[in-house]
């Protein structure tokens, strides 16, 4: 097992599902972690609390910090019991979220803006910590340090979602801000990669993928999050030094790679585009294509 003896953690959303997993996985590898869910709210404090205590249960090190992850205040504090508890910070994982599910032309304002706040504006305010700690640090020491991102996306980014278009473009977010933080930040000795689980949680659990995500009676459980949590145990260690910049797709016993983007088809005109000329140049192309099928919004495999 990769050994993250020392390093210390933080996992947002961490009192259920894959955040509960993820915490529990560094910790088992060695790391102290943060375990950081919801304030204000007794059945997240509660459930913060008892991954804490299965943590030290087997003699690892675990604290629990209460607050909204998309609130700079309470990001703040949670880095600040980090540094205060054990001196430093080499890992985040940013997992929290919900969802409010509706197609676009039914959703409120509220609807939209709760979402993303909580996925996109959550991964922000955390990453905007941790990679301004990292840069000082390294500046200070004259050194890279060690340092690990992990960001928590949906295959929503990559074929939509008709019902969640508050989800998806979060998502999006996610993935484009991670790419970013990856480019600038490698040079310091920080990585960031981004996971897209498949897998059982409070959002999944629920409406049209429940079915799919259910517990099976019997036999291997494809859709548990303890299947996701070893990518994020290996993305977090030494071995992954050299991975940076990358999106995979993780469930069961698989583990997918994500492409970069790549233009598909270049159209060129003599002089500059009318309407006439973008027609004589693509229109034979579309013709033979289904809409959306055979556009950029592919299904997953």
């Amino acid at each position: 097992m990769s050994n993250l003896e020392g390093k210390v953690a933080i996992v947002t959303g961490a009192g259920r599902g894959l955040g509960r997993a993820e915490a529990i996985q560094l910790a088992k590898q060695g790391a102290r972690v943060i375990v950081n869910d919801l304030g204000g709210n007794a059945a997240a404090e509660e459930a913060a609390m008892s991954v804490v205590e299965e943590i030290k249960g087997f003699g690892g090190e675990a604290i629990a910090q209460f607050g909204d992850c998309a609130d700079w205040n309470d990001s703040e504090a949670v880095f600040k019991a980090a540094i205060d508890t054990w001196g430093d910070l080499n890992i985040l994982v940013n997992n929290a979220g919900f969802c409010r599910d509706k197609a676009i032309f039914n959703m409120t304002e509220d609807e939209f803006d709760s979402v993303v706040r909580v996925h996109l504006k959550g991964h922000f305010v955390n990453m905007r910590h941790a990679t301004s700690y990292w840069r000082n640090k390294c500046k200070t020491e004259g050194k890279p340090v060690f340092g690990r991102l992990v960001s928590t996306s949906s295959e929503a980014f990559l074929y939509g979602s008709a019902g969640q278009p508050n989800y998806a473009a979060a998502k999006a977010g996610i993935v484009a801000m991670t790419m970013g933080a990856a480019q600038i930040m490698y040079n310091y000795g920080v990585t960031a990669n981004v996971i897209c689980p498949r897998a059982r949680t409070d959002m999944t659990n629920q409406g049209v993928t429940a079915q799919m995500f259910a517990k099976p009676e019997e036999g291997f459980d494809t859709f548990a999050p303890e299947n996701v949590a070893p990518l994020v145990g290996f993305l977090a260690s030494e071995q992954a030094a050299n991975v940076s910049g990358e999106v995979f797709v993780v469930w069961g016993k698989e583990v997918s790679l994500v492409h970069s983007p790549s233009m598909e088809v270049n159209f060129k005109n003599g002089e500059a585009w009318t309407p006439d000329s973008l027609q004589a140049a693509m229109g034979e192309h579309f013709a033979s294509q289904t809409p959306i099928r055979d556009g950029f919004a592919i299904m997953p495999q």
